[in-house]
């Protein structure tokens, strides 16, 4: 069996394969959010505590938390979450999920470091890799950096270097959200252009019962001239 361990603090990940049964005992029939100690694995991983989160069974269906049994089932999605992607409004459909009790006929079994041990562990906690991307949102970049509304938020943008051969090119995310003056000109524009569409329209319509009205009493006076005619 194979355990993906990963460290937020580090950014790092290992995989490790076992085969000893005895070891792998311990994860049956725990739950998955449950914690465990990391000698179980190996004498390696003394002091640590790692948190179950998750993992696939031998044919590749997901776990996924809140369904209580030790198993494959059918469950009838409504919302958009983990296992299933809302394609319209209200769609339903039944996936096939792994539920959230651990057993022999998982193939991966996902961990999480909450507590580091007495020894650093070569390839999870030895190297701090930084963060490849930074925020993209611009509320989140003024969270990150402390900035106020008033401060350019393109200016802090974390840009990422790219090495191609004997070139190096910087790239950087769009900034979601941003409000620009260019932004704010264009919904002005944009609001100024569905005022002058609705009174149009306003004034189209007015026309155009004007022209009704004069055509019923033109309609009218016409059928009572020719009902004159025809009395005389």
């Amino acid at each position: 069996m194979k355990f993906n361990i990963s460290n937020p603090t580090t950014g790092q990940q290992k995989l490790l394969e076992i085969d000893d049964d005895r070891k792998i005992r311990q994860f049956y029939d725990r739950r998955m959010g449950g914690e465990i100690n990391g000698d179980v694995i190996s004498e390696e991983y003394n002091g640590y505590i790692f948190r179950l989160t998750g993992g696939n069974d031998k044919q590749g269906f997901p776990m996924k938390q809140g369904i209580l049994i030790n198993g494959r089932t059918r469950i009838l999605f409504k919302k958009r979450g983990t296992c299933y992607w809302q394609g319209r409004t209200g769609e339903r459909k039944r996936r096939s999920v792994r539920g959230a009790i651990y057993g022999p006929d998982l193939a991966v079994i996902s961990l999480r470091v909450v507590k580091k041990g007495d020894a650093d562990v070569a390839g999870l906690t030895d190297v701090e890799k930084p963060n490849k991307l930074g925020p993209k949102r611009a509320n989140n970049i003024r969270k990150m950096f402390g900035l106020r509304k008033v401060d350019d938020v393109r200016k802090y943008v974390i840009h990422r270097a790219v090495t191609r051969g004997d070139k190096t090119y910087y790239k950087a995310p769009k900034i979601q959200r941003l409000v620009t003056e260019k932004r704010i000109r264009r919904k002005k524009l944009d609001k100024r252009n569905k005022q002058d569409k609705w009174k149009a329209n306003k004034t189209a319509l007015e026309n155009y019962e004007k022209l009704l009205s004069q055509y019923a009493k033109e309609k009218k006076a016409a059928k009572a001239a020719a009902k004159k005619e025809a009395d005389a």
